[in-house]
């Protein structure tokens, strides 16, 4: 079988950002953005999705964190839009629910070429953990659901802790966005779509 890879570089004032990401992989991961909790949360993504993936950026984090991460954001959601080729034989649409302890999140996903996100997740979590800014989890999936072009729903109902709430729901996009790239065997040379393109 052949690797379907997506490679991206994006370069401005504030951040130079290389990433790869190959859909057909084993989880394999190379990951260093100057954001700790963020790389944690970029391994667990290419971890559970069974991607490959690696990622350099090397940003202005002496501003904060912000422009790094979402310049990241944007670089993968390109690439794996990009890997994504034509988008033949793909399942297209998938879910999963992910518990971590107290906290469960929900992700369903639509490669739909349609950019859109419904996200919501507990009030009141700590502000940040480490030097990640809780605020930015929703930034990080608006920014790849623009590159990526897929509808994306993700929907935490509980859970206290901030570190769990946003692992969670790393886990569970892996997972859903894994399924949802899958070749399914029934669909071999057909595109998942009345419309005959996604």
């Amino acid at each position: 079988m052949s690797h379907r890879i997506g490679s991206v570089e994006r370069t401005t004032k504030e951040t130079s950002v290389k990433v790869e990401i190959d859909l057909d992989g084993t989880g394999k991961t190379d990951i260093s953005t100057g954001v700790g909790f963020y790389d944690h949360m970029l391994d667990q993504l290419g971890r559970h999705g069974f991607f490959d993936l690696t990622i350099k950026t090397d940003g202005d984090l002496h501003i904060d964190t912000h422009h790094t991460i979402e310049d990241t954001s944007l670089a993968l959601g390109a690439a794996f839009r990009q890997a994504l080729g034509d988008k033949v034989g793909i399942r297209r649409f998938a879910d999963a629910s992910v518990p971590l302890d107290e906290s469960l999140a929900q992700v369903t996903v639509d490669l739909s070429g349609r950019p859109y996100l419904v996200h919501t997740e507990p009030a009141g979590m700590a502000p940040m953990i480490g030097s990640y800014d809780t605020t930015m989890t929703r930034h990080i999936l608006e920014s790849f659901v623009a590159q990526a072009q897929v509808a994306l729903h993700v929907h935490v109902p509980y859970g206290r802790n901030a570190h769990h709430i946003v692992e969670a729901q790393f886990k569970a996009l892996a997972r859903a966005l894994r399924y949802a790239s899958e070749l399914d065997p029934r669909a071999a040379g057909i595109i998942p779509s009345t419309k005959g393109a996604l």
